[in-house]
């Protein structure tokens, strides 16, 4: 038995969708633990893309049970679009591999136009949101006010919820952020009729993992997001609205700290991030845009186009010890294949200072300098690696180099976007 937690080691983007892909194969279990749909986690199996944003990525395997915890915010609309679009492609073909946890908050109409209006109106201190209402939900759920998706069940309670809700919602749309009032009635309908779709998903995360450890089945944890974005450890306030980090796993899904075994954080072979906020690394030039072309780095929810930079070992120490990670997943090596050097940022200059520990001080980090390694490139394809020995000899130097900057072994590496292109060391639930 082994449960195993993956998270992004990064800000985002790391290529989490595919390691929760290949580390499917070994679970029982897969549970999404945090975080709604402004994540997109991208798949490719064979030579077929699937984007997925609210439903764990082993739902691509048959015969996985996949749960969306409690620690999840969730857009009914778009869970069932994506339900539809999964079902077309022939996956999803038996209902009771998909259990949402009662207990998981739900997005409202009111939560997306506040997200947009108050990112519309904050001008030069706007954060990046997406604008799927990801945050407003979770001030809602912390401020106990929330509709959680057992309420969508039982339309008299629902819908008293919004009639309690909205006129306070209506107040703050149209005084103070100048948009429109929204439609109570309309509300009520549209989200009483989800309710009836989605009945069949119900379920309660925590007494089915919980029941899986006892049974000595295997559990994998897909988290959203990066660690450097999460509310509590992140660049804040430029994160997202949840525990993104390990921790979070076990307040998402109601299963005990003591019953997890490893935690692989998945780390770009550079770095890159979406929105606001500072990036020490960031290459605003002409390797940034070539790494952002090979890389194919645009949003997989929102198409942006990501900030690209050289690889950050200081914010990877910082993500590693906060997750306490037992191993590394390393994505897209191949986007380096071509260059003839690559840097690695071992510390940062601030103001004449040598800092290798990530500044919890926002407007230190923003002056941060990198001060870079510089280390000879491979200049040669990977496509014919069949393991981590076979890469070439640049480029296993490069692998070495990160685990001795960031103090964390190396378990998984990636050498391109389909499944047969990944590399594996050590596998945690062995």
């Amino acid at each position: 038995m082994a449960n195993v937690i993956v998270v992004g080691a990064q800000w985002g983007d790391e290529g989490k969708g595919k390691v929760v892909d290949i580390y499917t194969e070994y679970a029982n279990d897969v549970v999404r633990y945090q975080g709604g749909n402004n994540a997109g986690h991208t798949l490719v199996v064979g030579n077929e893309k699937t984007v997925l944003h609210l439903i764990p990525s082993g739902i691509l395997h048959e015969g996985k049970r996949c749960i969306i915890g409690n620690g999840v915010v969730l857009d009914p609309k778009v869970f069932l679009e994506e339900i539809d679009r999964l079902k077309k492609k022939g996956y999803l073909k038996n209902d009771s591999q998909l259990v949402v946890d009662a207990n998981v908050h739900i997005i409202m109409p009111y939560h997306k136009a506040i997200d947009i209006a108050r990112e519309s109106n904050s001008g030069a201190r706007k954060i990046g949101t997406t604008g799927r209402g990801i945050g407003p939900t979770y001030e809602d759920k912390i401020g106990r006010r929330g509709i959680r998706f057992i309420d969508l069940l039982h339309p008299e309670i629902f819908a008293r919820k919004v009639k309690e809700l909205l006129p306070e919602k209506n107040l703050i749309l149209e005084k103070l952020l100048g948009g429109q009032p929204l439609d109570e009635e309309a509300i009520i309908n549209e989200y009483t009729a989800y309710g009836q779709m989605l009945g069949k998903y119900l379920g309660n995360a925590s007494k089915l993992l919980n029941q899986s450890i006892t049974e000595g089945k295997n559990i994998l944890f897909e988290g959203a997001q990066g660690s450097l974005l999460d509310v509590d450890h992140g660049t804040y306030p430029y994160v997202t609205s949840s525990s993104t980090i390990a921790g979070g796993a076990c307040t998402g899904t109601g299963v005990g700290p003591r019953f997890i075994d490893a935690v692989i954080g998945i780390s770009k072979a550079y770095v890159t991030r979406v929105g606001e906020g500072p990036f020490p690394t960031e290459l605003d030039d002409e390797m940034g845009e070539k790494l952002r072309q090979v890389g194919q780095e645009f949003g997989a929810t929102t198409g942006r186009p990501r900030r690209t930079g050289w690889f950050d070992a200081v914010a990877l120490r910082e993500a590693v010890r906060t997750n306490g990670m037992t191993g590394l997943a390393i994505t897209k090596l191949d986007v380096l294949n071509e260059l003839e050097t690559i840097k690695i940022c071992t510390a940062y200059s601030y103001r004449g200072q040598l800092l290798e520990d990530f500044p919890q001080d926002l407007e230190v980090l923003k002056e941060c300098k990198p001060v870079y390694e510089e280390i000879e490139g491979w200049n040669a394809s990977l496509a014919e690696a069949t393991s981590s020995e076979t890469l070439p000899k640049k480029a296993q130097e490069y692998l070495k180099k990160l685990e001795q900057v960031s103090g964390c072994p190396v378990v998984l590496v990636s050498v391109g976007p389909r499944r047969d292109q990944t590399l594996q060391v050590k596998n945690p639930f062995a």
